[in-house]
């Protein structure tokens, strides 16, 4: 049985460096609409890390489509293209700056993967649980009156600083 409907939204675009943006707001007020605000970060994060692969990636075009649905307890972020090259994950050894993107979402979501569509393109998605677990923040500094329980912590800034790193590379 069921106890919560499912919720679903799905936004069609060309994955160009100005859509990204828009879709990373789109997404946000929908999460905001569900009450899903803790996830909004994680979740504009991930989707804008997929349609910048989109956009630096995907050939023959950069039509895709972002399909985010709520289903019971979690939160189910997914970009769909057109090509049908699945992609590769970063080398943490590495020092390229590039190719981070889905280390990014492996980093702050619950599971991720990557399904091919027949030779029509491929989707590449990520989940997040949509009741944020309780975690210990004992392992990050003391902060006068803070608790040592509470909502997933916000992101480092050394990954702040890569999304940022990213974002700008896409819009230069």
């Amino acid at each position: 049985m069921i106890s919560q409907p499912s919720r679903h939204c799905t936004v069609e675009l060309q994955a160009l460096p100005s859509r990204i943006g828009q879709v990373r707001r789109i997404i946000s007020a929908q999460l905001r609409y569900w009450h899903l605000d803790p996830l909004i970060d994680h979740a504009a994060l991930g989707v804008t890390e997929l349609l910048t692969n989109v956009h630096r990636h995907a050939s023959p075009d950069k039509r895709c489509t972002v399909d985010v649905e709520l289903l019971l307890d979690r939160l189910t972020v997914s970009v769909q293209d057109h090509d049908p090259r699945l992609p590769t994950v970063f080398d943490a050894d590495s020092s390229s700056t590039h190719g981070r993107g889905l280390a990014l979402i492996a980093a702050v979501s619950e599971s991720w993967g990557v399904r091919p569509r027949g030779g029509a393109g491929k989707v590449v998605w990520f989940t997040l649980p949509a009741d944020p677990p309780v975690v210990s923040l004992s392992a990050y500094p003391a902060v006068y009156g803070a608790t040592t329980t509470g909502p997933l912590p916000k992101l480092p800034e050394v990954v702040i600083e890569r999304a940022a790193t990213a974002r700008s590379a896409v819009a230069g």
